[in-house]
């Protein structure tokens, strides 16, 4: 007769879930399969392990395993209940008999030590009556019926938590983290602490489908065991060693957390390095350069520090390392020499700090201001807001124009130019004007304007002005000459362009020309006068009174 069954409420189904997949992570944590001291099998129903047994006199354990699952099996699905479940001797051995047919003898091998096998047989009847009858229980319509309802609301279930979880982090934990990080739309200027939260979520919610999963399969007989080998297939794979290291062989859940403990401290060492440069260096008074290089230092010291440690409690023998030490030599010295070299220029970099984080530098062309330095490159954002990291050798090797060295004072050079006649005082007082109106140049030391040279056709001068803002002098040349062309043009003064004057004198070639084609220059010599003569004539005479004029062509002599 078939009895209804009540099943406990959604939550406390919920909580069930929670438990079974937090014992299966520990089980697949803590729990290695142990080696066992002899053979055994388990005896199951429905994916339930029930027992083990081991061998006995011919037949091994696997043997006697499969003949009682497969009886087992069978009876369920056939057999009405209740079913009977009786212990009797034979041979002076207990028998467990099935409904009336043989299942299985117990012997000593089977029963732990201080148990007798017939006190070993009894309790593994009542195990596997009340397991039938759960069995049996579990293929009712009414048992169905309601598996199916729990197993549409543990998806609602997980559904929610999934979204709470998400909601929780976007509307509760993500408004604490600083604005910065928050208002960033690239993932490169996201922070660890932010990255390492979003894969916690992703990781929550993944457990919590296996949790919900594993958790509906085990409602059905039918996939139950399905559950179960997938779970024991598992446990196998990641909780037997199976990496040999030195004198020891670890499992690959081992390693996931190992590798997991390790990505945990470069997440502390990097979060450190933002506290120490934010909330104790700053308040040092110390340059910028010099908190950035205080806090790699920290940061690379902490990771060294910490992977030793980490090693250490997790019970790897340094030593069992050498071998690995020495490929790894053989490997940069072979085919790593320039990760090498860049990490040796890295330090050097470092500890001289010739080079810091925001100085203004031209490295080959490349000028920008410096925004972190590493041990393999140094990253430069150009005023084009381009980010370009530079192999930490090139400043080494070749020559680098740092603006902020020692200080970021530095001098602009405005080439100016003026027409021959020009009032020079005036233009001087145009000049040391435009300097002094700016508000990003300097007023000590004061504008200077040097006189440079006599050119071809212009004056040529110098204005001379210090800025305290490297990254500025574009800007601040296109403001000055865009103030300069102004005052200029107020005062009168006449910035002239490059002129150039052409003599042709007659002569003979030393070229011997066909009749035709001197017939053909002649006549072109002809008109060609008789064109300027007319444009001349066609010319007012006032047109040559100008400064830099010359004689009209009537009065230049005929060359």
């Amino acid at each position: 007769m078939n009895r209804f069954i009540r099943f406990p409420s959604p939550l406390a189904r919920s909580l069930q879930a929670a438990i079974l997949a937090l014992g299966i992570a520990c089980l697949l944590i803590v729990l290695p399969i142990a080696a066992q001291t002899k053979p055994t099998a388990p005896i199951t129903l429905d994916g339930r392990h029930l027992f083990k047994v081991s061998d006995s006199g011919g037949y091994s354990a696997q043997q006697r395993a499969e003949d009682a699952n497969r009886l087992l099996q069978q009876t369920v699905k056939t057999a009405e209940p209740p079913v009977p479940v009786q212990v009797v001797e034979s041979n002076d051995l207990p028998v467990i008999q099935l409904n009336g047919n043989y299942l299985l003898t117990v012997t000593q091998d089977d029963a732990p030590p201080g148990v007798s096998a017939k006190e070993q047989a009894k309790a593994w009847a009542e195990l596997l009556k009340t397991s039938i009858e759960q069995a049996q229980q579990e293929r009712s319509a009414a048992y169905i019926h309601n598996a199916l309802l729990l197993s549409v609301g543990c998806v609602l279930l997980a559904l929610a938590c999934g979204w709470g979880v998400g909601w929780i982090w976007r509307y509760w934990l993500r408004p604490l983290l600083p604005r910065e990080v928050t208002d960033s739309q690239t993932p490169k200027q996201q922070t660890g602490v932010e990255q390492g939260a979003r894969f916690l979520i992703v990781a929550i919610r993944t457990l919590l489908w296996l949790g919900t999963a594993i958790y509906i399969a085990n409602l059905f007989p039918q996939t139950r065991v399905w559950s179960r080998s997938v779970t024991d297939v598992l446990v196998f794979t990641l909780a037997s060693p199976m990496v040999p290291l030195g004198e020891k062989s670890y499992s690959l859940m081992q390693l996931i957390l190992l590798i997991g403990l390790f990505v945990g401290l470069l997440v502390l060492a990097r979060t450190a390095k933002k506290l120490l440069r934010s909330r104790v260096l700053g308040m040092t008074g110390m340059s910028r350069g010099a908190q950035e290089t205080v806090a790699l230092i920290a940061n690379y010291a902490l990771i060294f520090i910490g992977t030793l440690v980490l090693l250490q409690v997790w019970g790897l023998d340094l030593s069992s390392l050498t071998i690995f030490a020495g490929v790894l030599g053989v490997g940069i010295g072979l085919g790593l020499q320039g990760i090498a070299k860049e990490f040796v220029s890295g330090l050097v970099i470092i500890f001289e700090r010739p080079i810091q984080v925001g100085d203004f530098v031209d490295v080959g062309g490349l000028v920008g201001t410096v925004e972190r330095i590493s041990v393999r490159s140094t990253e430069i954002r150009t005023l084009d807001r381009v980010a370009i990291f530079v192999p930490n050798s090139r400043f080494l090797e070749s020559e680098v124009l740092n603006w902020s060295y020692p200080s970021p004072i530095s001098r602009l050079k405005v080439p100016v130019r003026v027409a021959y006649g020009s009032n020079l005082s005036s233009m001087r007082g145009a000049l040391i004007d435009a300097a002094k109106e700016h508000q990003d140049i300097l007023s000590e030391p004061a504008p200077q304007v040097l006189f440079r040279e006599f050119g071809e056709s212009s004056l040529q001068f110098d204005l001379l002005v210090w800025i305290a803002e490297p990254s500025k002098q574009f800007q601040i040349k296109s403001d000055l000459y865009f103030r300069i062309d102004t005052l200029l043009r107020d005062r009168h003064l006449e910035i002239p362009l490059p002129q150039r004057e052409l003599h042709f004198r007659n002569g003979g070639l030393p070229l011997e020309l066909s009749p035709q084609l001197q017939d053909s220059l002649v006549q072109l010599s002809n008109g060609l006068s008789i064109w300027l003569k007319h444009q001349a004539n066609q010319v007012p005479q006032d047109s040559y009174n100008g400064t830099n004029s010359t004689e009209p062509p009537s009065q230049q002599p005929n060359n």
